[in-house]
């Protein structure tokens, strides 16, 4: 199981802290079961909150910019005397009419 992040750690914490306070303050609750049931969800909540939390993406490898460029491919427009040789076929000329 990997490990929990920092932010993980925090945005749970965070979750489980406010919503105690918040359900014990808005329940008025005094007994301990009641006490008890709120922490319960609150600690609920908090790992739900921390469950959720975006993972960090791995890193891509950015070029530096000491690394050396790769020039563009640069495509020459061959004569039809090149095509002619590299297909094996006679090179044929127009004719006039």
């Amino acid at each position: 199981m990997p490990r929990p992040t920092p932010a993980q750690l925090v945005y749970g914490s965070a979750a489980v802290i406010c919503s105690t306070l918040a359900m014990l303050l808005l329940s008025q609750t005094s007994s301990g079961i009641g006490i008890a049931v709120i922490a319960l969800a609150a600690l609920g909540l908090g790992l739900l909150v921390a469950m959720t939390v975006p993972l960090p993406r791995p890193r891509t490898v950015a070029q530096s910019p000491s690394a050396p460029i790769a020039p563009p491919e640069v495509r020459v427009p061959l004569h039809r005397e090149t095509v002619a040789a590299a297909t094996a076929e006679p090179v044929r000329e127009p004719t006039a009419p």
